[in-house]
């Protein structure tokens, strides 16, 4: 079973935020995403429970966990790939990261492959 989007949407934000800063708080998130902070901290809640990250108690440090930064990591090079893939097909860069946005999140991993072979070959 997938995770659901608004997951991954979490997971994808904490790593795109931690390569700009190794201290990553729900608050940067929160900022980031223009969420609302009480949505943000139950989808934190549940990416602990689901074992994707972990926040220190003291500093409010959010760590992902090898599971959670795989996670991430996945949905990143899914949406990197899905953006090259449109803008090769003529949509423009906004256009393109704006609709790569969406579709990875419900594109099965067979056709992400494709697609990935597709722009790897290009």
């Amino acid at each position: 079973m997938r995770t659901r989007e608004s997951e991954e949407m979490y997971l994808e934000t904490i790593l795109l935020l931690k390569q700009k800063s190794t201290n990553v708080h729900s608050v940067d998130v929160v900022g980031e995403l223009n969420y609302a902070k009480s949505s943000v901290s139950r989808g934190m809640n549940l990416l602990v429970k689901n074992g994707y990250i972990t926040m220190d108690r003291v500093t409010g440090v959010i760590e992902f966990t090898e599971k959670g930064r795989e996670k991430a990591n996945n949905i990143y090079e899914r949406h990197r790939v899905l953006t090259k893939a449109l803008e090769k097909i003529g949509a423009s860069a906004e256009m393109a990261e704006e609709n790569a946005c969406r579709i990875e999140h419900v594109i099965s991993e067979e056709m992400f492959e494709i697609i990935k072979k597709f722009v790897n070959e290009g």
